[in-house]
């Protein structure tokens, strides 16, 4: 396989596994990139290939406007992912905003005649429920203190505060994208939906959570971890065990 340009430069493999018959695609969140997938790469590539989407904005990208359209977002990761799709059979995991753009992102696939094997959306509300949030309306310090509050004790997910705010264009971007999104309570995608939240999180409740339920004709599971919005962090190693008992038995 070939990788194109524009494939590479969306679409992250940190460790290319050429003879795995799956492959998993995993969805940062707002103010997140490509780097941050990259443990759960390392520990999955004896049985999927896995790769990371680059947003525009940040790390080698951060020369890019960052995107401000979820939509618009969706379009352009859909069209440098189709030609990987359509190799071998995939697998969806987003957390956050990724969440929201992973299903996007799926819907773009189905449409155009692709089936996923399945859709992991974590830490986040189902699409069709909105909160009233303007964090992308706020001063830089106010998008570092949300960032920072998200985070909780653990500063190690911000990195360096620096970088941080050389970033701000990009993350400001990622939350207008995801803040100002709407979506139907009848959209849905035919691939099963496994849906991931954490017992604390407070940009998610249970019942938003639930709510995913209705976005797919597809089988549903939901399960409660503990943690709040970066859970996915806290509880790596049981969602690692998760996605490597799927990919297996995928594979």
């Amino acid at each position: 396989m070939t990788t194109s340009t524009e494939e590479s430069l969306w679409a992250r493999c940190f460790h290319p596994a050429p003879a795995a018959p799956v492959r998993l695609f995993c969805f940062p969140h707002a103010g997140g990139s490509a780097s941050f997938y990259f443990p759960v790469s390392a520990q999955l590539s004896s049985v999927a290939e896995v790769f990371a989407i680059q947003y525009p904005g940040r790390q080698d990208r951060r020369k890019e406007a960052g995107v401000s359209d979820l939509a618009t977002l969706a379009d352009q990761v859909y069209d440098a992912l189709r030609p990987l799709l359509k190799e071998r059979p995939s697998t969806f995991f987003g957390h956050s905003m990724g969440a929201t753009l992973a299903f996007e992102v799926a819907r773009r696939f189905e449409a155009d005649g692709g089936d996923l094997v399945r859709l992991f959306a974590s830490g986040r509300r189902a699409p069709s429920r909105v909160r009233d949030e303007a964090v992308h309306r706020r001063s830089d310090d106010g998008i570092v203190e949300e960032l920072k509050l998200l985070a909780g004790t653990n500063t190690a997910l911000l990195g360096d505060e620096e970088i941080l705010r050389m970033i701000l264009p990009a993350i400001r971007s990622d939350y207008q994208a995801i803040e100002t999104y709407r979506c139907p309570p009848d959209v849905t995608v035919r691939a099963p939906l496994t849906v991931l939240t954490g017992d604390r999180d407070p940009k998610t409740s249970l019942d938003e959570a639930e709510a995913w339920r209705d976005h797919t004709t597809g089988d549903f599971d939901l399960k409660v971890l503990p943690g709040g919005h970066f859970f996915v962090s806290s509880e790596a190693p049981a969602i690692i065990d998760l996605l490597r008992a799927h990919l297996a038995a995928d594979g």
